[in-house]
C-alpha cells in the first residue's frame, strides 16, 4: 500500500458515522482541480475518512452535515485492490464551507440528557453515544435506551 500525508478537499457525503473505539468514518467526494478538462460523464472520487482523534470526532459527529465542504489533512493510503476507495486517517480539519441544512426524513438524532441516540426508520435497534460522540451501544428497541443509559452510567460510575 502507498500513504501519502496530505490534505483533501472534498464534500461531505453522508452524516458521519460512529465507529469502534470511538472513532468516525464519513466519505468525501473530491473533485480534481480541473474538472472542465474531464467529461461530463467522469466519476467523482470518492475518500474514505476515519479518525480517532476525540476533538474531529465530537465535531463530526455534532456538527458536520451532508454537503458542507471540508478540508481533511491526514494520512492517504491507497488501497491495492483496483475500485476500492482511497483511505484517509484524519489528524486535522477544517470547515471551509458549510452546504444548505438538510432535511432528516428516516432519520432522528435525539437527546438524553448527556447522551444521543440515532433513530433510523430502517433499523429496530437505536444506537447510544454520549454526547462527546463516545460509543455506548446498540439498544435492541427505543424501550430499552434508558436501561442501557444506566448501565453505562453504573459501569463508567456516572461519567457520560
Amino acid at each position: 500500500m502507498d500513504t501519502t500525508h496530505c490534505a483533501v478537499d472534498g464534500w461531505v457525503d453522508t452524516i458521519p458515522v460512529p465507529g469502534p473505539r470511538d472513532t468516525v468514518t464519513f466519505d468525501l467526494v473530491v473533485r480534481p482541480a480541473d474538472i472542465d478538462a474531464l467529461a461530463d460523464d467522469a466519476p467523482d472520487t470518492v475518500v474514505t475518512c476515519t479518525s480517532g482523534d476525540p476533538r474531529i470526532t465530537h465535531e463530526l459527529l455534532n456538527d458536520i452535515q451532508p454537503g458542507d465542504l471540508l478540508r481533511a489533512t491526514g494520512a492517504l493510503v491507497q488501497s491495492p485492490v483496483p475500485g476500492e476507495p482511497a483511505r484517509l486517517t484524519v489528524d486535522a480539519l477544517e470547515v471551509l464551507d458549510t452546504g444548505l441544512i438538510p432535511v432528516l426524513r428516516d432519520m432522528v438524532m435525539d437527546r438524553y440528557g448527556d447522551y444521543v441516540v440515532i433513530f433510523d426508520a430502517d433499523r429496530e435497534k437505536v444506537p447510544v453515544f454520549t454526547a462527546l460522540g463516545q460509543w455506548v451501544g446498540e439498544a435492541d428497541t427505543p424501550d430499552t435506551i434508558a436501561t442501557l443509559i444506566d448501565i453505562h452510567e453504573r459501569v463508567n460510575g456516572g461519567d457520560a
